[in-house]
């Protein structure tokens, strides 16, 4: 039985042996007026020698496979070995300068190959012929085509001499794709599917693009390479921004790649979720791209396409279900299970993780045991899953790292009361929803929606804190400056982008002053009101499906469309708080480190401001007093509201601070 390495070393001498044919060739041609008898004598040896390594070869030569997978006449065999003689014989251009009598063509030729070459015909040097379309040749600069310096394409010179390698112009374009991970039930049934409808495009000879659609991009790989691994082929990867605009760059990448595919049968992944199918020049030039390149092609996005001139087979690709990460994690952290304690249902009911982002969690779980870390593991678990699913969204929200408690909230008894109900519905909504089967009879309106209005400094945005930091979760303020824009489908796409990124990790959003983007939905006067109108049904329905907490919060409660308000689930007033709630506020507004020195609440509380008047009051207090070195005093507060009050462009009452000095 012969070895791969058999095969090597025979093709190496069947190619010798060729290269050494054409070579002998071209010397006749020089030689064509002396006498040819030792010539041809010589060229029967060669001939001899190539018969002799063509009987020795274990299976098909490179060479051979080239020639027919090209259809690569004799002519144009013969061209192709006598660009490779320059590469293996170091004085083949001196041949080829003695050839035509000329010292400054030192080189293969076309028009050498015509004089020198049997069975020469002109098609052969044609754009349209495989030596030029296939780029198995490359014709360099002359004044005539006929007389350009020919060279064989590097990569084709590797496969003859049966080495693997790949194209250099495709590294950093288009890159091995292995299988990333095991999957999950339902993505293998669908990675199945996919390779029954490519076995039977392959028996009618369609070449259809398989489109994974959604907003999964690890799960999409991961099929696609399971397909791949099906029917024995291998996948590549590469991004849908590298597909070049130059029709003749394209041009060039198609057949590069192309000839990959035909050497080694591989298949295409085009990684089109990171990119926004917004920019209409930019998806033109990749739908022609789509279309025109030969070969089975996986297309990766998030929304569906549709192409022209070529069929396109879709599927929707989601994220494991319920049950299905409940397998994983279960799988994943066997070797805990007495320490779980029911750790396993907590976290699938707020992450929707993948399985990579799962097994990542796991090893920075398994970091922190291996440290001899006393933590709860729940916990451990817990913030090595929000860290996973931690949305990208640094462009149009802020994140807000929760260090407040209930401590740190004043409210009146039936509004923190109604904040505790707002808790326990995130907490426990998988066991309402998917135990107690609430989800399964109604499938809308499950989102968790708050509405938190109430005049400037209330304490609404410091009850998100508190409700992110009770429930461990982040919170994320939306900036409606970057959200809301001017353009038309600009906004919508923004949200778009704030839910999906957000719904990995049930992340809590928090829209400040939403009054700005949920207002009223205006009678349709122009285009502008009719697209604005869009936006917000659009809001609407993210908002119900949203599995998370959104918190709404306005000053002007009566500024909101009343289909917000229907759809709402908690309304919680922030009323003005009085004089007791304010000198609760005073008691709790200084750090226990913070030095302080007759201080009174109830005085301090006669200050007719909120919450967060009150708390820029203490830090400016606080830095009066560390600039004069001493404690934290009646004095200082007093110069402290004053400055708050200019601000506020209101005047101290002798009410207001009467005793205080």
């Amino acid at each position: 039985m012969r070895t791969a390495i058999d095969w090597y070393d025979a093709n190496q001498r069947y190619l010798l042996a060729a290269v050494a044919v054409v070579r002998g060739m071209i010397e006749r041609y020089t030689l064509r007026s002396q006498n040819q008898s030792e010539v041809e004598e010589q060229e029967y040896v060669r001939q001899q020698d190539l018969q002799d390594a063509a009987a020795a070869m274990p299976g098909p030569s490179a060479l051979d496979k080239v020639c027919k997978v090209f259809g690569l006449s004799k002519f144009e065999r013969d061209i192709l070995l006598m660009c490779a003689c320059m590469e293996f014989s170091g004085d083949f251009g001196g041949l080829c300068t003695a050839a035509v009598g000329d010292a400054q063509r030192g080189y293969p030729t076309f028009s050498l190959a015509l004089a020198a070459l049997p069975e020469p015909h002109w098609d052969a040097i044609a754009p349209h012929a495989a030596l030029r379309r296939w780029r198995l040749i490359e014709v360099g600069d002359g004044r005539a085509l006929t007389l350009c310096p020919l060279r064989i394409d590097e990569r084709i010179l590797h496969y003859l001499a049966g080495t693997e390698s790949v194209d250099e112009r495709l590294v950093g374009m288009i890159e091995p794709l292995l299988d990333v991970s095991d999957l999950v039930s339902s993505h293998e049934k669908l990675a199945e599917q996919i390779s029954v409808v490519w076995s039977h495009t392959q028996r009618t000879g369609m070449s259809p693009v398989v489109q994974l659609c959604g907003s999964e991009p690890t799960s999409k790989r991961a099929i696609a390479a399971k397909v791949c691994k099906i029917l024995g082929v291998t996948l590549s990867i590469m991004p849908a921004q590298l597909v070049p605009s130059v029709p003749s760059e394209m041009e060039t990448l198609m057949r590069l790649w192309e000839r990959e595919v035909i050497f080694c049968g591989g298949v295409l992944f085009l990684d089109y979720d990171t990119k926004e199918m917004t920019d209409q020049a930019r998806a033109h030039t990749i739908g022609r791209f789509m279309e025109r390149v030969n070969s089975f092609l996986f297309v990766a996005s998030r929304e569906r396409m549709h192409l022209p001139q070529r069929p396109v087979v879709s599927f929707d690709v989601h994220k494991p279900t319920t049950e299905e990460q409940r397998v994983l994690w279960e799988g994943t952290l066997a070797e805990l299970g007495p320490q779980l304690n029911g750790q396993v249902n907590r976290l699938v009911a707020q992450f929707n993780l993948n399985p990579l982002t799962i097994r990542a969690a796991y090893a920075e779980v398994a970091g922190n045991l291996s440290q001899g870390q006393e933590q709860d593991l729940g916990n451990i678990l817990w913030d090595a899953c929000r860290m996973q699913a931690r949305p990208r969204l640094d462009e149009l929200a802020q994140r807000i790292t929760p260090t407040v408690n209930w401590q740190d909230l004043v409210l009146p008894p039936a509004q923190e009361q109604m904040l505790h109900e707002v808790a326990a519905h995130v907490r426990q909504r998988a066991t309402v929803y998917q135990a107690w089967g609430f989800a399964a009879k109604n499938t809308r309106g499950l989102g968790i929606s708050a509405l938190f209005a109430g005049p400037s400094g209330t304490g609404k945005t410091l009850a998100a804190e508190v409700l992110a930091h009770e429930l461990r979760l982040d919170v994320y303020r939306i900036d409606l400056s970057s959200v809301v824009s001017k353009y038309i489908g600009e906004t919508e796409k923004n949200l778009r982008q704030v839910f999906d990124a957000a719904e990995e990790g049930g992340v809590i959003l928090l829209f400040d002053e939403a009054d700005a983007l949920f207002g009223k939905r205006s009678d349709v006067k122009d285009s502008h009101d009719r697209y604005a109108n869009i936006e917000v049904s659009y809001l609407l329905q993210r908002m119900e499906c949203y599995p998370g907490l959104a918190i709404l919060t306005t000053n002007l409660k009566s500024s909101l469309d009343t289909a917000f308000q229907r759809r709402i689930r908690f309304f919680v007033q922030f009323p003005f708080p009085d004089a007791g709630q304010r000198a609760e506020i005073w008691r709790r507004v200084f750090p226990p480190n913070t030095p302080t020195d007759g201080l009174d609440a109830t005085r301090l509380a006669q200050l007719s401001v909120t919450g967060g008047n009150i708390r820029n009051i203490a830090l400016n207090a606080a830095f009066l007093a560390a600039d004069g070195g001493e404690s934290v005093q009646m004095k200082h507060v007093l110069r402290a509201a004053r400055t708050e009050y200019a601000k506020l462009e209101k005047s101290l009452t002798e009410a207001e601070i009467g005793g205080w000095i």
